[in-house]
């Protein structure tokens, strides 16, 4: 049996989270392995509708969730998304959470910093959702970050954060905002540490051995391939690696215990925050499908960007992402429209390209190449059997493989877990 790693092939707020819940009955474990609290999936399970943004999806299946070390942590935040859904009923203990003792955590001083960026640079403002996660990314790599380990060391994080406030208070008080005290910021970290530490472990070990016993890990991407620091729109993107293979750094495992790699991605395309776009639409097809769709950030509660599908940069997102399997989602959002589009490319300058080439300015200068398809007059949403789907539904499918040159190995049809085609398992390999 096989492993399976679930990542965006767009640009995030593809719907990972439901299908993230309806594998998670196939798994045993569930790893969140990279990004912060800047991610959030949405899971509707009967008429509770549970909002997560660090925690593992897996939870709400009663699965065994795991932060990984390339998670940022704000403790705050951690704590508060406990608290509320176990208020939903959700049992959250450290017999049902682990999180890596290596993981980095996000502290007050990093939200203010990435606010006071974002206001600094006006209108060319990247659209971070201002919580931090960048700075304290920043901080690991430059060997300086605050660790879940060094909350059991009173010492440490007493050295730590002599450190840090000279390099973030000297950083505020240039763009003009409050500076930090540091036994303020001390006292604080102390507080949250008898709460968070019951959960910390060296999360890899716990992994190998379930490897070893031959147990289903379910990896959970945050954000999307193209919001990886490496591969996507840059800068307009998120601080950390979002491609599979930072399944494997991300947890602490092998590099082949990534297993099988869906990418997900919506019938047609949104976007949160700045950046470029191609088949972004301003119309009222944009706008229909953002009324249709309900879109709006689970996170910031920013309405999306709406688009047509971009098979273009689907397509560069499955080579670059590692990509085997796609799962389309929210097709139901295409019911009833007369014609439907695919976006197969892009002119750039009057030069035709097949993918999304990385200068900033030739991103913002592309231009779609359309292809038109018939709509369908039937309905999608609810279908579970491939035989239930309209004809030109179908076709519309089959066509964005071709495109992608990829399987689309599970097609959302609705909301709710079960509504949900099945054309291949990925735990079969």
């Amino acid at each position: 049996m096989a492993n399976v790693t679930i990542i965006g092939a767009q640009w995030g707020d593809e719907g990972k989270g439901k299908v993230v819940d309806w594998l998670a009955s196939r798994a045993d474990i569930v790893v969140r392995f990279q990004g912060g609290h800047n991610a959030g999936h949405t899971l509707v399970v009967g008429n509770q509708t549970y909002k997560l943004s660090l925690l593992p999806s897996g939870l709400v299946r009663g699965k065994l969730g795991i932060i990984g070390n390339g998670v940022v942590i704000d403790p705050q935040a951690l704590l508060a998304e406990i608290d509320r859904v176990r208020a939903q009923g959700l049992t959250v203990t450290p017999e049902t959470l682990r999180v890596a003792e290596n993981a980095i955590l996000i502290l007050p001083l990093h939200g203010a910093l990435d606010r006071a960026r974002e206001v600094a640079r006006g209108e060319r403002k990247i659209g971070t959702t201002g919580r931090g996660i960048g700075p304290a990314y920043e901080d690991k790599v430059a060997r300086r970050a605050i660790r879940v380990c060094d909350l059991a060391e009173p010492q440490v994080l007493s050295d730590k954060l002599d450190e840090l406030l000279l390099h973030h208070n000297t950083l505020l008080a240039g763009l003009g905002a409050e500076t930090f005290d540091k036994q303020a910021l001390l006292d604080q970290l102390l507080e949250w540490a008898p709460k968070i530490l019951p959960y910390a472990e060296p999360v890899w070990e716990r992994l190998d051995e379930a490897r070893r016993a031959g147990k289903r890990i379910l990896f959970e991407g945050a954000q999307a391939v193209m919001l990886d620091v490496d591969h996507g729109t840059y800068p307009f993107v998120t601080s950390s690696n979002t491609v599979a293979a930072t399944a494997a750094s991300g947890s602490g495992m092998a590099p082949a215990t990534v297993g099988f790699v869906l990418g997900i991605a919506k019938a047609y395309c949104t976007r949160v925050g700045s950046g470029p776009f191609p088949t972004e639409l301003h119309d009222d097809i944009g706008r229909k499908l953002g009324e249709r769709g309900q879109e709006f950030g689970t996170v910031t509660g920013r309405p999306r960007r709406c688009g047509w599908f971009d098979a273009a940069m689907v397509r560069q997102a499955c080579k670059v992402g590692g990509i085997q399997g796609l799962v389309m989602t929210k097709i139901d959002i295409l019911d009833g429209f007369p014609e439907i589009k695919i976006g197969t490319g892009y002119r750039i300058n009057g030069r035709a390209y097949s993918y999304l080439p990385a200068g900033q300015m030739a991103q913002a200068a592309a231009e779609p190449i359309y292809e038109t398809l018939p709509g369908w007059s039937g309905t999608t949403r609810g279908a579970r059997s491939w035989g239930e789907l309209p004809a030109e539904a179908i076709k519309y499918v089959r066509r964005i493989e071709e495109l992608v040159e990829a399987p689309v190995t599970l097609l959302s049809t609705g909301p709710d877990r079960d509504d949900t085609i099945l054309m291949r398992d990925p735990f079969e390999g």
